[in-house]
This record gives structure tokens, sequence and C-alpha cells, in this order.
């Protein structure tokens, strides 16, 4: 009962617009000369949860907050005073939380967020040696059917042409017919995710795809039917198309980086100029 009480007295003072003073409050706990009120834990319960976790919620925090004072407390007692003055790292990371939100401020208003694809294909180009796949990557296409399926003779005719009719077709057929299918040979994926829809087990696989543009493998119930039409090894150059979104955030933050350089570059020299600091 005591906490089903406290809970509506919870939600009936953190529901109006402003609290009782403390000093008119029944505290919650105590810890030495420290206490919790109800007026303490605004925003604890969400409005619309259960009575029963409600209760949980607030026996947890009051747990949590008797224990945390408990520690502070002792810590107060073994630490020397030297080693309880945080004023200069409070005053710094107030300092960067001022500069950080300024700088925000300034980037949201200024910073142009428009990357053009001529950009993102010039810095590719300039720095293509240091985007590399970090393991065998393929296009490829692949359509899997019951292993005496009439349609396999057609199937292998669309797999192997280029025609946009053909690939239309191919789609078709494989919505309809195929068990399961990939023919986006536009899309680059990892070789070991192909690995894992299709029964291929090459022992060398860097060979495999050198050697091979057209694969049929079966098992006792379906055959597979796989062309590759491109691919690239471990360590090799990642193509454009993979590293697109890392260009376009890498672009995005060299901007950045200049439009706060420069507003911290202004700031000094007008500074500099209008007298407002000196270095002794």
């Amino acid at each position: 009962m005591y906490w089903r009480s406290l809970l509506f007295t919870l939600i009936l003072l953190t529901s109006c617009s402003g609290f009782f003073k403390k000093k008119t409050e029944s505290p919650l706990a105590r810890v030495y000369d420290d206490y919790l009120y109800v007026s303490d834990m605004k925003g604890v319960v969400t409005p619309g949860i259960p009575a029963n976790d409600s209760i949980m919620i607030v026996k947890s925090y009051v747990d949590n907050w008797v224990r945390q004072r408990l520690i502070l407390h002792q810590a107060g007692k073994n630490l020397q005073s030297t080693q309880l003055d945080f004023s200069k790292q409070l005053e710094n990371y107030k300092n960067s939380l001022i500069i950080f939100e300024y700088e925000n401020q300034l980037i949201h208003q200024k910073l142009d967020t428009v990357v053009t694809e001529d950009e993102i294909s010039n810095y590719y180009n300039t720095n293509q040696n240091t985007f590399l796949v970090r393991d065998i990557i393929v296009r490829v296409q692949y359509a899997k059917l019951p292993l005496k399926s009439k349609f396999l003779p057609q199937a292998r005719l669309l797999l192997v042409s280029d025609k946009p009719d053909d690939r239309n077709k191919l789609a078709d057929l494989c919505e309809q017919q195929s068990f399961g299918y990939f023919i986006d040979d536009q899309k680059w994926i990892f070789f070991s995710q192909l690995m894992n829809q299709v029964p291929l087990r090459p022992t060398d696989q860097e060979d495999f795809l050198k050697k091979n543009r057209h694969v049929e493998v079966s098992d006792a119930t379906f055959t597979w039917l796989i062309r590759f039409t491109d691919y690239r090894l471990k360590d090799s150059n990642s193509p454009l198309e993979l590293e697109k979104q890392k260009i376009h955030d890498i672009i995005l933050n060299k901007r950045k980086m200049e439009l706060l350089g420069k507003m911290h570059d202004y700031i000094y020299q007008n500074a500099m100029k209008q007298n407002d600091f000196e270095v002794f």
C-alpha cells in the first residue's frame, strides 16, 4: 500500500505545473544529511506505464539513489580535499560544451551539405588506392530451380543474355518458377555471402573466379544456374559503388573542419586587430 500511495503522490505532483517546496514535503529517503523528495523524481515514471511496473521503477530509483549517496559519502571520507576539487575539470567540461554547441549551430547554419556525384567520383579517382575490399566480392546472377524443371533450358539462355528484354523475361521466370534467385548484377556482394545461398565450395576462390563465368551446381533436388559478371579480389581496389556513402561522409567532414577552421581563424585575427587579448 505504501508504494501505491507513493506512486499516486508522485503522479499527482509531477503532473502539476509546479512543485511543492521541499520543506513542505515528506522525504522518501535519507542518507546522512541528504534527502530524496518526490519532486526530485519528475520524469522517473512515464505516464501510461502499468501500476506494478511503475512501483518497481520507483523502488529501483530510490534504492539506486541510496546506494550512490552512500558510496559518495564513503568516498568523501577517504579522499583528500585536493582529490575532491573538480572545479577545473568542470570548468573545462563546461567550456567544451559551450564551444561544441556553438560549432554545431554554425555547422547547421553555414555548412553546404550537397555533395555531387562529380565530387564523389573525383575524390574516389584521386584516392582510389585507399579504398580496398576486405574480402572477395562479386557481381552475380543466379536462379534456383527444381532439378528436372522444364524451364532450365530457357533459364540458361536468358541468364547468359545481356539484352534488356531477356533480363526482364528472366525476372518474370524467376518470380513464377524459381525457388530462389538473385538477378541484380549491379550490386556487389561478398563471395562468402553467395556461398551461404548457393552450394559453391571452391578450394581456391581466386582461381575459380578467374576461370568461371557461368556455373551450374546441383544437389539431389535443385539446380543453381550462376553467372558472374565481375569480381574483385581481397585487398584490390574497392568499386566506387561500395564507397559512395563513405566518400560522401568524408567530403562533408572535410568541409566541416574547413568551416570550423575558418571560424577559429576569423575570431582570432579579428580579436588581434581589436587588441582584445594579449600574451605576456
